[in-house]
């Protein structure tokens, strides 16, 4: 389960995925899913927790209920319509800017959520189905043994980030932390 922090942080790295994507276009919530958990599974593959959304497998993909409730309360507090920011959440991207600036692991979290967007987010929502279901996972205790995600059976749990061991974390200061969640509107 979650820590209010982490919403927090998770719901500042939804924005800023949001604002990142934005140029390429996200048509549903399918390509959304995909391109957080491509970002959380990169971050998990360098050693490092950025969002704790937990994945499973669903009919199109990965899903985190969590990140749907995320985006819901995102749209509720008027920081996104569909899948645009409004300008209500420019204040949450100048204050996780002041996060990211001369933090290490802050740093490196932006750098591998920009470059999966980069390299995803351009693809449409069928293809990028498709590049997730292609990803192979294994269990910790079987490390040696990968499955395609596309091969797993449907609502079998993919990504529980409370259990995987990581060298650096995306944080934040309790003073920041305040202005983060003030800018989310809570």
């Amino acid at each position: 389960m979650r820590k209010p922090h982490q919403i927090t942080i998770d719901r500042a790295l939804l924005v800023y995925l949001l604002h990142q994507a934005e140029p390429f276009g996200i048509d549903g919530d399918v390509k959304l899913q995909q391109l957080a958990f491509l970002c959380e599974l990169q971050m998990f593959g360098k050693r490092l927790k950025g969002f704790h959304f937990e994945f499973f497998r669903y009919a199109y993909g990965a899903f985190s209920k969590d990140l749907d409730n995320d985006l819901l309360s995102l749209r509720r507090k008027e920081r996104v319509q569909n899948f645009s920011l409004t300008d209500k959440a420019q204040p949450v991207l100048k204050v996780l800017e002041g996060a990211v600036a001369g933090h290490d692991g802050n740093e490196r979290v932006i750098e591998i959520l920009q470059a999966v967007v980069a390299t995803y987010a351009p693809q449409d929502g069928g293809t990028l189905m498709k590049s997730v279901e292609a990803v192979e996972i294994s269990s910790p205790d079987q490390p040696e043994q990968k499955l395609s995600i596309g091969t797993i059976s449907f609502h079998s749990t993919l990504l529980v980030p409370s259990r995987i061991e990581t060298e650096a974390e995306f944080s934040i200061s309790p003073p920041m932390l305040a202005r983060l969640n003030a800018a989310l509107g809570y």
